[in-house]
């Protein structure tokens, strides 16, 4: 991806008439946040502390004021890398082999009661690491999608409430630490810098670049309110909703729903470009991403009434997802809502590639298990050990073909 110069986007005139500050379309944020000058914005280097520079610049333009610590946009943290991937994360004050990473917050007081917190985290993998999926030489994760994508619906629906006669105050944070743990989202509501108490909800956005034709669009933790199905039926512009009640997940509105804060999560699915060099800005529908701003801010304004929305425990999920110890080396449609497990990106060299299975097939048999959706897929896979072989049964058009797998 070619190098962008940050000042042909953005100017804003500091110390001169601040009426109308220059301030970057969609396309170009997430071209700044996702070119290689920033390196992949691994948390804790030097290139995420410009990522965070400039999205602070961003949150200042848009007039958001500070509320990070001792009166800024940042809220920094350190810790120290954990070598055993069970091992939890202790944040601490510094020495050596430490990280920081660096929280972005911007506010919009009304001096309200409640306050709606909307978040997005900005940090990606670098040069790949432990998260990447690629599997050639290191280099530049750009994480156009994962999360300037989020970063950029969050910026663009902080313009039109700070236009908008609405009553609650909103905090728009951007997380760091994400990709090692959800540990800006962590450090913050355990760090808060606003009471928590006055936290009607929270809003995250994690990967909303790549809205599909269909305009299928997931969102997580519709079960945290009793409000949430209605307003998200109601406030619906033509979207086909793929709803998930638990509150937990992996992105950074789990760290709300812990301290029992209403949460939705937005999604627009997995590609093949996840974790990877090639997730890259212009891949990314952007009109996708300002409809899905349209949208978050009819649901802003439809729970604009000063109410404090009421919480509701989920069941946890991910408590009963299997263990395995093979795969089939496929990326699923998570937002598939047919009958099976529909496959969007098969991996080379691995068994589903090797059995001749392709994008868009849909499996509904793995071995003796019958496959009706992700949960029973995931059952299906775990009863298998290396070195096991099998067959699988796929839906190709309108076919169904059985192929051999060997784990």
């Amino acid at each position: 991806m070619k190098k962008i110069i940050l000042g042909v986007f953005f100017v804003l005139a500091l110390g001169c008439k601040r009426e109308e500050p220059k301030l970057p379309s969609m396309e170009q944020e997430v071209q700044i946040l996702a070119s290689d000058e920033f390196k992949g914005r691994e948390t804790g280097t030097d290139e995420e502390l410009r990522a965070a520079a400039y999205i602070r610049e961003l949150m200042l333009g848009i007039g958001l004021t500070p509320k990070g610590n001792a009166g800024t946009y940042y809220q920094t943290f350190t810790f120290k890398p954990k070598k055993d991937p069970h091992q939890l994360i202790r944040f601490q004050e510094g020495g050596d082999s430490t990280i920081t990473g660096t929280n972005v917050i911007g506010f919009i007081d009304h001096g309200a009661a409640n306050t709606v917190v909307i978040g997005a985290h900005y940090d990606h993998l670098g040069f790949g690491g432990e998260g990447s999926l690629y599997k050639g030489e290191p280099a530049v994760h750009n994480g156009a999608d994962d999360n300037a994508s989020g970063v950029a619906v969050l910026l663009d629906l902080a313009r039109k409430i700070e236009g908008a006669e609405l009553s609650k105050n909103y905090l728009f944070i951007t997380f760091s630490g994400e990709e090692m743990g959800l540990l800006g989202s962590n450090f913050f509501t355990k760090n808060p810098t606003m009471d928590l108490d006055g936290v009607s909800y929270m809003l995250n956005l994690d990967m909303v670049g790549r809205l599909r034709e269909d305009k299928t669009l997931s969102v997580s933790g519709t079960g945290t309110s009793p409000i949430w199905p209605q307003v998200l039926n109601t406030s619906n512009p033509g979207f086909k909703l793929v709803f998930n009640e638990s509150g937990v997940g992996p992105s950074d509105h789990t760290s709300f729903y812990l301290h029992d804060i209403p949460v939705l999560h937005f999604f627009t699915g997995q590609h093949e470009d996840y974790h990877k060099p090639t997730d890259d800005a212009e891949k990314l529908n952007y009109e996708g991403m300002r409809l899905i701003s349209s949208y978050m801010f009819n649901l802003v304004k439809e729970l604009d009434d000063d109410q404090k929305l009421a919480f509701r425990k989920t069941k946890n999920e991910s408590e009963e997802v299997p263990r395995f110890k093979v795969a089939l080396g496929v990326v699923p449609d998570y937002l598939f809502d047919g009958k099976g497990m529909r496959i969007d990106g098969i991996s080379e060299d691995k068994p589903a590639q090797k059995a001749g299975l392709q994008k868009g097939d849909i499996v509904v048999r793995l071995g003796d298990s019958t496959v009706v959706d992700m949960m029973s897929y995931m059952r299906a896979l775990s009863a298998f050990e290396p070195g096991d072989s099998t067959t699988v049964s796929v839906k190709r058009n309108d076919q169904t073909l059985k192929a051999p797998i060997i784990f």
